[in-house]
C-alpha cells in the first residue's frame, strides 16, 4: 500500500496547507481523500473573509494526480472527510468514483445548510454515486474511516496501516494543528460547529487511536508539520 500527500494549495496568512491524500492498495485500488478548492480558484480565488487562497496550476487535484500517473477515471473511492469549501471543490470531476461520506454529514449538507452551499454544484452533482456510512467503517483492508464529529457533524478521519512506514492517522479537520491535539486544552474555533463536549471527544478519540495503533497523526492544516512530510510524487508505503 502507498500513501501520497497531495499539496493542493496554501491559505494565508500563516502558510496554511490545503492537503489531499491518495492511497493505492496492493491490488491497484485508488482511494482519493478530499479534493481541495475548486479548479476555478487558480484564476479566481474568491477569498473568504480573512483568508487569501494561493493555488498554482500544479496544485490542482488533477495536476497532482497526473504527476503520479493517474486520471479521474482511475479513482475507485473518493473519501470525503467533510464538505467544507477547501475539501470538496472538485467532487464532480470523479463521476466514476464511489463517494464515501458519513450519513449524518451528507444529510446535513443536503438539507441546505449554508456552510456547505458554495461547492454544492460540485458535491451534489447528479452524476455522483454516494455511499453513506454510519460511524467507524473499514473501507478496504488496511484503510479504516473513523467518525470524528466536532469540527462539523459527521466529520471523518482516516486510519491507514502501512506495512513499511507504519500506521498513519489522517486527522483532517478533527485536529487541524498539533497544538490542538490535547482534548482538554485545545482551542475551540468559530469554525467548529458541534458543541464543546463533542469536539473534545473527537480530539480524544484521535489521540487514543493514535496511541493504540502507534500511528503518526497527520494534522489537517498544520504549517509546521506539513513541510516535514514527504509530498507527491514521493510516497509512504
Amino acid at each position: 500500500m502507498r500513501l501520497y500527500f497531495l499539496h493542493l494549495g496554501t491559505m494565508q496568512p500563516g502558510d496554511i496547507p490545503v492537503p489531499g491524500y491518495l492511497i493505492q492498495t496492493d491490488d491497484g485500488t485508488n482511494i482519493l481523500v478530499d479534493t481541495g478548492w475548486p479548479l476555478s480558484a487558480v484564476d479566481d480565488p474568491q477569498n473568504p473573509p480573512g483568508l487569501s487562497i494561493e493555488i498554482r496550476p500544479e496544485d490542482t487535484v488533477l495536476a497532482r494526480l497526473k504527476e503520479i500517473g493517474l486520471q479521474p477515471s482511475d479513482i475507485r473511492y473518493l473519501v470525503c472527510t467533510h464538505l467544507d469549501d477547501d475539501h470538496s471543490g472538485n467532487h464532480d470531476l470523479f463521476p466514476n468514483a464511489e463517494v464515501v461520506i458519513q450519513r449524518q454529514h451528507y444529510e446535513l449538507a443536503k438539507s441546505g445548510h449554508p456552510r456547505f452551499a458554495a461547492n454544492r454544484a460540485s458535491w451534489d452533482h447528479p452524476s455522483l454515486k454516494y455511499q453513506l456510512i454510519d460511524g467507524d467503517y473499514e473501507l478496504v483492508p488496511g484503510v479504516e474511516l473513523l467518525e470524528t464529529s466536532g469540527h462539523v457533524p459527521g466529520h471523518q478521519s482516516v486510519l491507514l496501516r502501512l506495512p513499511v512506514s507504519g500506521n498513519v492517522l489522517l486527522a483532517a479537520d478533527a485536529v487541524m494543528h498539533s497544538s490542538m491535539s490535547d482534548a482538554e486544552t485545545r482551542i475551540i474555533f468559530v469554525t467548529d460547529m458541534d458543541d464543546e463536549p463533542t469536539i473534545r471527544l473527537s480530539t480524544r478519540k484521535i489521540s487514543d487511536v493514535a496511541h493504540r495503533e502507534d500511528a503518526l497523526v497527520v494534522y489537517g492544516h498544520d504549517p509546521q508539520q506539513w513541510p516535514t512530510l514527504r509530498h507527491s510524487p514521493s510516497f509512504y508505503e
